[in-house]
């Protein structure tokens, strides 16, 4: 394993204030902070960040995956033991280039910090939404009475949902599966 520093130059560029949701979550919690600072300078298996962090990074992983923060990769093993994946940050700089109401900054925010039981009630709803065909942000937004942003922000928090565009999507158990964790 190499273990020179080898922080990406690359820069999130963030035009939905949605997209802050996971980067808030990464941000403020000091353990996922450390998760991403450890995979900003090396390429690390689950296993490898745990031993360093002394605690399971499970969740930490989650947030930074569902943020595009971390990229992964199949490790092969010397021998002809299992691969595993590692991980690795992919920017290190963010931009933000967007407009919007305070009053939806403040639900981001929210929806952010929050514990994820203040939201399970929104959450089972678009998910029956999203069964009975009703993926688009437009139709969700009518069908529940909330607007864009808010809906966006609760998919960009719960591991349930994959944004497509404008399209919400049900995430297959499988991907996360797939991350090892």
């Amino acid at each position: 394993m190499y273990l020179g520093k080898i922080m990406p130059k690359r820069t999130r560029i963030v035009n939905d204030p949605a997209d802050l949701v996971p980067l808030i979550q990464a941000f403020g919690s000091d353990i996922h902070k450390k998760v991403f600072n450890e995979l900003s300078s090396n390429w690390m298996t689950k296993a490898e960040l745990e031993k360093v962090m002394g605690v399971d990074v499970d969740e930490s992983l989650k947030i930074l995956q569902k943020g595009g923060l971390i990229q992964s990769r199949w490790r092969m093993p010397d021998n002809l033991e299992t691969p595993d994946k590692e991980y690795h940050t992919s920017y290190s700089k963010v931009r933000a280039n967007f407009q919007c109401d305070l009053d939806e900054l403040g639900d981001l925010i929210r929806i952010a910090s929050s514990d994820e039981e203040d939201f399970l009630e929104i959450v089972f709803k678009i998910e029956e939404e999203i069964r009975i065909g009703n993926t688009s942000t437009v139709g969700l937004c009518r069908a529940l009475n909330q607007d864009a942003s808010f809906i966006r922000g609760i998919a960009k928090r719960s591991h349930k949902f994959t944004v497509q565009g404008q399209k919400l999507l049900l995430t297959e158990e499988k991907q996360w599966k797939d991350l090892s964790i």
